[in-house]
């Protein structure tokens, strides 16, 4: 259990165990959190307060379950906390925007493009789909390890993959 024993480091105030934790899950945790905010800059950030729960958490976890597991549901609460957040700044009268101080809403316009883009194609999945093929396409995790870590039969894992990939290529073809 190599994860588990950096848990156990970084609990003591290990560094080194901690950049290495973080060099062998940040890119399934990513991949995790962006199935479900559906938003690169969101998941980077979330991605960052991810990884500084762990850090302040590490000693709270205990070896019953896989350590990945525990490291996704520290994300999907950031990830759920970050919903709340943004509804709450939706609620924002315009008296209080016009205020001026709305930079820090507004993403750079070079992103945008690519984040609708995104947000459109991912949308067209259900969230389970949607965890399933960004752990498997963009964190590279086998389906086996996508069934461990989500707590999904193998073949449930890939009955959705492949229902998702074909939904996918059926509206990249126009025909969604």
């Amino acid at each position: 259990m190599k994860y588990e024993e950096f848990l156990r480091q970084v609990a003591l105030g290990d560094r080194e165990a901690f950049h290495q934790l973080y060099l062998e899950t940040g890119r399934s945790v990513y991949s995790f959190i962006l199935s479900i905010l559906k938003n690169p800059q969101d998941a980077e950030e979330v991605l960052q307060e991810t990884y500084l729960k762990i850090w302040t958490s590490a000693g709270s976890y205990k070896p019953q379950g896989k350590p990945l597991a525990w490291m996704f549901t520290i994300a999907r609460n950031l990830c759920y906390m970050k919903f709340r957040d943004q509804k709450r700044m939706a609620d924002v009268g315009l008296d209080e925007l016009s205020r001026g101080d709305v930079g820090d809403l507004c993403l750079p316009l070079e992103h945008m493009t690519d984040s609708m883009m995104l947000q459109t194609a991912l949308e067209i999945l259900k969230e389970d789909e949607r965890q399933i093929v960004l752990l498997h396409a963009s964190a590279g995790l086998k389906h086996r390890e996508i069934s461990a870590n989500l707590g999904i039969p193998l073949s449930t894992v890939l009955s959705k993959y492949n229902r998702a990939m074909k939904k996918l290529q059926n509206y990249l073809q126009g025909e969604a």
